[in-house]
């Protein structure tokens, strides 16, 4: 979660700040480091919910787990935004060009990646919830 929290962090400072050809390059990389890590946190911990730990009977009857859950769901679903955005440069920078990034797509991207940042913060409230056995 640590990796997909960093790489979210990340996005946020580069989107930020001024658009250039290095910017880019770093975007659409740490994007990818994104993905891997979202992908490789959702196979693992559905991994641990019905194979390991207490099982996935304990796990759907916890609120918090649930709240924690969806809200990965959600945020991997909002992610789709600013890659396909990000991906749509990669005509442009192997020309060696800086992409063009709209104002309006610019805020839309912004406000995507400050949602997700605040359900990855929820995600690990709920996680340290869970840690300590409550709101089950």
């Amino acid at each position: 979660m640590r990796s997909r929290l960093s790489a979210v962090a990340i996005e946020f400072v580069l989107i930020r700040s001024e658009l250039t050809l290095s910017a880019a390059r770093r975007l659409q990389v740490t994007d990818l480091v994104l993905g891997i890590a979202a992908g490789a946190l959702f196979i693992v911990g559905l991994l641990r919910v019905f194979f390991f730990e207490k099982g996935a009977s304990y796990y759907f009857h916890s609120h918090a787990f649930l709240v924690k859950f969806s809200l990965f769901i959600i945020v991997g679903l909002l992610s789709i935004v600013p890659t396909m955005d990000f991906l749509s440069w990669r005509g442009a920078i192997k020309a060696r060009q800086v992409p063009v990034l709209e104002a309006n797509r610019r805020r839309r991207v912004t406000a995507v990646i400050h949602a997700e940042l605040a359900a990855i913060v929820i995600i690990l409230l709920c996680a340290a919830i869970m840690a300590r056995g409550g709101w089950i």
